[in-house]
């Protein structure tokens, strides 16, 4: 098995200092972990700080299945490229995989508002609905506590059925997504690139299977679960974070693709 090259070790340190920072102080993954532009709890630096954190104890498995896909593709291809031509590649697919994220999110937000549309609510008041705390908007015996929000939906005649509607593009707003997984599939694919006939297989698999077509097919699978509310490598907690890890894939795939057609010069990153 090849040797850990310096950046993928880098990269791994990092990875695991800020796990252990996030258990020690929980209230880091609300700082860190990357929300949708308009949630109140949005920060820029989350763009780059998302692709470090991963699911809090006891989920061990994200960290643990992320640093080792890093490890075993992560360091041939450096080994090939050069560190600082790697580093460009891995934050990129990490970037792709947040910017399709976001925009499914746009999307989805976009579909659900269009259907509350009557409401007439303006831009300030749909902000303060979808960043409300929904579980303190409701007492003990469940009837809704007055304040602005019930004043808002009151006065806009909202039913119960618009009502969960606004809820449903609440908890998009205010769901986080974190992990390395997007920059990890940028990998997969760029490894099926440079070594298509590398004999890959998971535990579970006993037979191997060539790279070009085992990156295409756990890409597939994985894709699947997503829609199921699962993931190979982690769903980084949020219902929709497959488009991540495509979206890294997509990334790197669009990479490759440019670096072939180019024929990539090396030497400008060493």
């Amino acid at each position: 098995m090849m040797n850990m090259t310096p950046v993928v070790k880098q990269l791994l340190i990092i990875n695991i200092i800020f796990f252990i920072g996030a258990q020690l102080v929980p209230v880091s993954y609300e700082y860190f972990s990357l929300y949708y532009p308009e949630s109140n709890d949005f920060r820029a630096w989350q763009i780059i700080t998302h692709m470090f954190m991963h699911a809090p104890l006891p989920n061990f498995a994200h960290i643990l299945f992320n640093m080792f896909a890093l490890y075993s593709f992560g360091s041939p291809l450096e080994h090939f490229w050069g560190g600082k031509k790697f580093l460009f590649f891995y934050i990129s697919c990490g970037l792709g995989a947040a910017l399709l994220h976001t925009g499914v999110n746009y999307l989805q937000l976009q579909s659900i508002l269009d259907s509350v549309s009557n409401l007439n609510l303006s831009k300030s008041e749909l902000h303060l609905i979808l960043n409300a705390d929904y579980q303190s908007l409701f007492d003990s015996s469940g009837k809704m506590v007055q304040g602005d929000i019930a004043s808002i939906l009151n006065k806009a005649h909202c039913t119960q059925e618009q009502f969960n509607a606004l809820a449903q593009a609440g908890g998009i707003m205010q769901s986080p997504v974190l992990g390395a997984s997007g920059a990890i599939y940028g990998l997969l694919t760029a490894f099926a690139f440079m070594f298509p006939n590398a004999q890959l297989g998971l535990i579970f698999i006993p037979i191997p299977i060539k790279a070009k077509y085992f990156v295409p097919g756990i890409l597939a699978v994985d894709l699947f679960l997503g829609f199921k509310g699962s993931s190979l490598f982690g769903s980084g907690g949020t219902g929709i974070a497959h488009f991540a890890h495509i979206g890294g894939a997509v990334a790197g795939f669009l990479m490759m693709l440019y670096w072939k057609k180019n024929q990539f010069n090396n030497n400008r990153w060493n």
